[in-house]
């Protein structure tokens, strides 16, 4: 840990820089900025001055601590008055030349025992780290924005970074009251590479017709849990900076299929459309404006008596919703799958990556988070499906006081398919030594505010179901984007203990 009397230097002072300035400041350290761009650094200072005057009005800091502060931040005219720094922190331009350059500079100032890390979102810690004639002392620091307010710090080791660095930069996070979690230098690190499904599924069912931003948006969160969807949150993001991120990870891991980058979004970002920023991205942000409302489905009158056959899986807590809401529910034993059959002869199924035009009768409903807490629940039917179930399957859910939105035939409709691949993922991940379960449960919830973390998900859908999803839409879509990792496969087939030995 770096002792809060020792200087912290950060390096670039954007929106970033200036974040993390303040997270050290007021852990206790001194702390010198810097910026290549004269009076940048004391604009910067001043920046963070106001806003520790703001916390002090809002009551999150006492005013004697305040002036604490203000007197160990100062601006550094060059590189050379950071020589006496413990650690510092880099968040300039995300182009490897330029950080390669900066941290070769820094190591012919700073003392052998200073710790160096690179705030990067996109590029090899390894390979900035690899431009240093001592890369064992480099790391990454990756705080999330806004710095001050998000818990996660990912602490990525490169390919030469000693363990002793890796522990000071982690011990450090914490002393400052973040939540750090240890990573390894992979593509998108922890967040990053985990996180592609939520916004590329959306996007896909999108382009496939299934359903319109506002609608994917409202199930993403009502039935899904999540805090937002993924055409809103990247309208926040910037379009542009969520889509070099994902084109970031596309190319890192030698353009696999499963990471491709987005065309709708592409286009967005050609037309200048970046989202809140700009005024205009998915949805528009101009005076006036209204968010479209999702697609909800007119009231229908429910069932008064279903069939269930089998225990129905995850979405078992329908069948005591069902019965107090008044209907009448037959339990029937079923080995070959669970459903329930209405009135109508057709039947209700969860998801599970096929699609409805493959069958006589059949409505699929998309996965909640809750099934009882969840406030919307998305139907999926073909064009020439009986529209009789489908009332009937829109009345039964109404019933239960859920919104319904029905949405287009597409395999593993919105929820389900997202949350799939992000197991998957999560797997792959885990088997590949780049974080610990802990780790990986903790960056998801933490960094982006899922609801659970990939492998709590998975053991609350039991070991198989991420598998059994993704097989099916990969013999639908063969083109390898669905395909299980063989981490996922081994996962879903070993049983969780030995019961005996032959």
């Amino acid at each position: 840990m770096t002792a809060t009397d020792r200087l912290v230097g950060v390096v670039g002072t954007g929106t970033m820089g200036q974040g993390i300035a303040q997270v050290a400041l007021v852990a206790g350290h001194p702390v010198r900025l810097y910026d290549a761009v004269p009076g940048r650094a004391e604009s910067a200072a001043a920046s963070i001055a106001a806003r520790l005057d703001r916390l002090v009005e809002k009551g999150r800091m006492g005013a004697a601590e305040r002036a604490a502060a203000g007197t160990r931040l100062t601006a550094a005219h060059t590189l050379g008055e950071l020589a006496d720094a413990s650690l510092v922190v880099e968040a300039v331009l995300e182009q490897l030349d330029v950080k390669q350059r900066l941290f070769r500079e820094l190591e012919d100032v700073v003392a052998e025992d200073c710790l160096l890390a690179t705030n990067t979102s996109s590029l090899s810690v390894t390979a900035i780290g690899g431009a240093l004639r001592v890369p064992e002392r480099f790391v990454g620091l990756h705080f999330f924005n806004p710095a001050p307010l998000m818990p996660l710090v990912e602490v990525v080791s490169g390919s030469a970074t000693d363990v002793t660095a890796a522990t000071r930069a982690y011990e450090t996070a914490r002393a400052w009251g973040k939540t750090p979690v240890a990573c390894a230098d992979t593509p998108g690190f922890l967040v990053n590479r985990i996180a592609r499904p939520f916004y590329a599924e959306a996007f896909a069912v999108y382009e496939d017709q299934g359903a319109d931003p506002a609608t994917i948006d409202a199930v993403l969160r009502e039935s899904g849990g999540f805090k937002m969807g993924a055409f809103e949150l990247t309208d926040l993001i910037g379009q542009d900076v969520n889509q070099a991120v994902t084109r970031s990870v596309w190319e890192g891991f030698f353009q696999d299929v499963r990471f491709r980058p987005s065309l709708p979004q592409r286009r967005l970002v050609e037309a200048g459309r970046l989202g809140r920023k700009t005024g205009r991205g998915w949805y528009a942000y101009g005076d006036g404006e209204e968010r479209p409302e999702p697609h909800t489905a007119a009231p229908a009158e429910p069932p008064a008596r279903v069939t269930v056959e089998g225990d129905l899986d995850s979405a078992g807590e329908l069948i005591a919703m069902m019965r107090e809401a008044g209907i009448e529910v037959v339990q029937e034993e079923e080995d070959k799958g669970t459903r329930i059959v209405l009135p109508s002869g057709g039947q209700l199924v969860q998801a599970d990556g096929q699609t409805s035009v493959e069958f006589r009768d059949v409505v699929y409903f998309d996965l909640a988070l809750d099934y009882r807490a969840a406030t919307r629940i998305a139907l999926a039917t073909c064009q020439d499906g009986n529209p009789r179930t489908l009332k009937e399957a829109t009345g039964l859910f109404q019933a239960l006081g859920k919104k319904v939105s029905v949405i287009g035939d597409v395999p593993g409709m919105i929820v389900a398919r997202t949350v799939a691949r992000i197991i998957d993922l999560a797997h792959e991940a885990l088997t590949r030594g780049v974080a610990t379960e802990e780790d990986i449960d903790t960056a998801m919830r933490l960094g982006v505010n899922y609801p659970l973390g990939p492998l709590e998900w998975d053991r609350k859908l039991g070991r198989s179901w991420a598998c059994g999803v993704l097989e099916e839409l990969h013999e639908r879509d063969p083109s390898g984007r669905y395909a299980p990792s063989l981490a996922l496969l081994r996962h879903s087939y070993t049983p969780k203990k030995w019961e005996g030995s032959a």
